[in-house]
């Protein structure tokens, strides 16, 4: 049995719900698994606990937040110690061609920019939800999909995630652990 580590960043809690779902497919394989909020937590990680580690973080307007750059400068030697994958969440990935790393810009510029290169990545589409978001976000993002011919309804909410794959990608985790 492993014992396997999912860190996130989450916005507006879809990369936190992702997050869950594979931890909880991670536990259905009867490995265990801790998942960390990367905002929330403020305590020290046991590093020497783990098996493998997955961090996964959302983007928001072409970007992540700063926390997780931060996070990656500080752990790179620790993520790197043990089999990573790194998971991308994002809305443009509601195009298949968009879920192949070398075609989202998102994805290469998270390795371009990120102090911890990882070894296996996963691009997981997102979730566009209008209603919830606030003014300026719901402006900014439905002009960034009038230009992607993506949908502009301020009532919209389209999950655009593919569960089952959230979970096949869960599975390649606990793989990874047998690297």
């Amino acid at each position: 049995m492993a014992n396997i580590l999912v860190i996130y960043y989450s916005r507006g809690g879809h990369t936190a719900q992702i997050s869950r779902a594979i931890a909880q497919q991670i536990t259905a394989n009867e490995h265990q698994c801790d998942v960390i909020n990367l905002v929330e937590h403020k305590g020290e990680i046991n590093w020497q606990q783990y098996d493998a580690i997955a961090l996964g973080a959302c983007v928001l307007y072409g970007s992540y937040h700063k926390s997780v750059f931060e996070f990656c400068r500080r752990h790179h030697e620790q993520l790197a110690s043990l089999p990573n994958s790194f998971f991308c969440v994002n809305v443009v990935a509601r195009k298949p061609e968009k879920r192949i790393p070398e075609n989202n810009k998102y994805l290469q510029k998270f390795i371009e920019l990120s102090d911890w290169k990882p070894q296996d990545v996963k691009i997981i589409a997102g979730k566009v939800d209008y209603p919830s978001w606030t003014w300026y976000d719901s402006l900014a993002i439905k002009l960034i999909m009038k230009m992607t011919d993506g949908p502009t309804d301020s009532k919209a909410v389209i999950d655009y995630t593919d569960w089952d794959d959230v979970k096949l990608y869960a599975d390649h985790i606990c793989q990874l652990t047998k690297a």
